[in-house]
């Protein structure tokens, strides 16, 4: 396709790093993560935001084309068609095109094009998404994706990656430590992260019974790699090495661990710019050669002066409140993505909180409504299902944090689940009376950890819960009752 077999020796490195095995690598791994965010975004969208979904696309739109000042807000294709087709036109393409993108020579105009599409469809989904698109991990696509449509393996532009990824790591250790939670400040806040993150993966269990001094060491390495390895990515050769390896031994880890869409995996794709053409070629392999692009010089100069603008403003904007102007500028580009803020897990949750939504037909009698990758049955043992991302069921994690009047979107779900809505109905692995609504519709919370080994050994079960009381009350269709 684009690589050639190399059976030259080992060569010592020049004097001007260059970095297009990375370079071509990346924009492989990047039509990858499209790839997987459009499939995902694809298999849930008319339960999520179609016209029988939760929150329906053509009712956050306001009907006719917008004017200007609210395009720049709300970003997105579906402006001009809201309709079920265009919103699953926009994901399926969106998948093939990113297939070609892979097929397509690196840094050539088709693949750049392809690219373009990419970022604005994927920009299309965030903006009208809502609540179910606002993940950091679909705004770090952004940033990326933006940044790939100037991608030229020159000296420079790697250098714009670069930047990023020592950003999003930063920022990651920042939140920690400004938010004075304390399992962070007294290094235990893994100890109960295994069984309270949103999703836990199948090696969770196993990493939440090891003792609390390996989750300390654990909890500090988190530290030195997202607070200090970032300097080291500005460093000499080696120290560039040991930042690259570091961050992905700690992805790698969270991959294992949790389920976090793509976010591991692009984070990762941005350690790639770590390593110049000298070291890539140790795996013999060498990408074709790129096209020359000196008159492009100004654009690299434009494009880094507006990134680091941007990205002071952010960093910034963490520990006081920017000038007006500035924190006009950040907001008039947060709706693009161009350059965002990151870090998850500032503050740690200590217990494991989680909805059940159950369904009757007489008002005594109560049967769940079972999603598909959520720890419901005791006996279900964390799964993976990374890089896709089921959102319904995160999006469930997080409304257990509040109240159900803190998630208006979740009266609209039980309404869903009363009419019936098939494709709503469709995000979930059960459903207690197939496709025929039920009378009534309540959600009851539970406290959900771990079990231990021994309580494994004897129940089979991977959970333990107990009641927490009633999250949304019995409720029905007015005429129902």
């Amino acid at each position: 396709m684009c690589y050639t077999w190399i059976l030259t020796a080992e060569h010592p490195p020049s004097s001007r790093p260059s970095y297009n095995a990375a370079s071509s690598a990346f924009t492989i791994a990047l039509a990858l993560i499209y790839m997987a965010a459009f499939a995902s975004f694809g298999t849930q969208a008319r339960g999520l935001v179609g016209h029988d979904g939760i929150l329906p696309l053509a009712t956050y739109l306001p009907a006719g084309p917008p004017g200007v000042s609210l395009f720049l807000r709300a970003p997105t294709l579906f402006w001009w068609s809201r309709g079920d087709l265009s919103i699953l036109a926009v994901a399926w393409s969106g998948v093939a095109l990113a297939a070609v993108a892979i097929l397509a020579k690196p840094f050539s105009t088709w693949q750049r094009a392809i690219f373009a599409i990419l970022y604005c469809y994927h920009l299309s989904i965030v903006s009208g998404g809502q609540l179910f698109m606002e993940y950091q991990w679909d705004y770090l696509l952004l940033e990326v994706g933006f940044l790939a449509l100037f991608l030229i393996p020159d000296r420079w532009r790697p250098l714009l990656f670069r930047c990023l990824l020592a950003r999003l790591m930063l920022e990651s250790g920042l939140v920690k430590i400004l938010s004075h939670d304390l399992s962070w400040r007294n290094l235990t806040a893994l100890a109960r992260h295994y069984e309270t993150q949103p999703l836990p993966a199948p090696p969770a269990w196993l990493a939440a019974q090891l003792p609390l001094a390996f989750h300390r060491f654990s909890t500090a390495m988190v530290f030195v790699v997202e607070l200090a390895l970032p300097f080291l990515m500005f460093g000499p050769r080696r120290a560039r090495h040991i930042a690259g390896f570091g961050t992905i031994g700690l992805q790698l880890l969270i991959f294992l661990t949790g389920n976090y869409t793509y976010f591991n995996l692009l984070t990762i794709a941005l350690c790639l710019f770590l390593f110049d053409d000298d070291f890539l070629s140790r795996l013999r392999l060498r990408p074709a050669r790129a096209p020359s692009a000196p008159a492009r010089r100004p654009v690299t100069i434009a494009l880094a002066s507006v990134i680091a603008f941007l990205s002071i403003a952010e960093i910034w904007g963490m520990f006081a409140t920017p000038p007006a102007p500035v924190e006009a500028v950040i907001e008039a580009q947060a709706p693009f993505g161009i350059v965002n803020r990151y870090g998850l897990f500032a503050v740690m949750t200590t217990t494991r909180m989680e909805i059940e939504i159950e369904g009757s037909m007489d008002g005594e009698t109560w049967l769940p409504y079972v999603l598909p990758h959520k720890p419901g049955p005791l006996g279900r043992a964390p799964g993976w299902i990374a890089p896709l991302q089921p959102r319904l069921d995160w999006q469930m994690w997080f409304a257990a944090l509040g109240t159900a009047r803190d998630n208006p979107w979740f009266t609209r779900l039980l309404l869903r689940l009363l009419e019936p809505s098939k494709p709503v109905l469709a995000l979930f692995e059960r459903t207690p009376f197939g496709e025929r609504p039920p009378k009534y519709v309540r959600a009851m919370r539970y406290e959900y950890r771990f079990t231990s080994f021994e309580e494994h050994r004897r129940t089979g079960n991977w959970w333990f819960r107990e009641s927490r009381g009633t999250y949304f009350p019995p409720a029905s269709l007015r005429g129902r009752e």
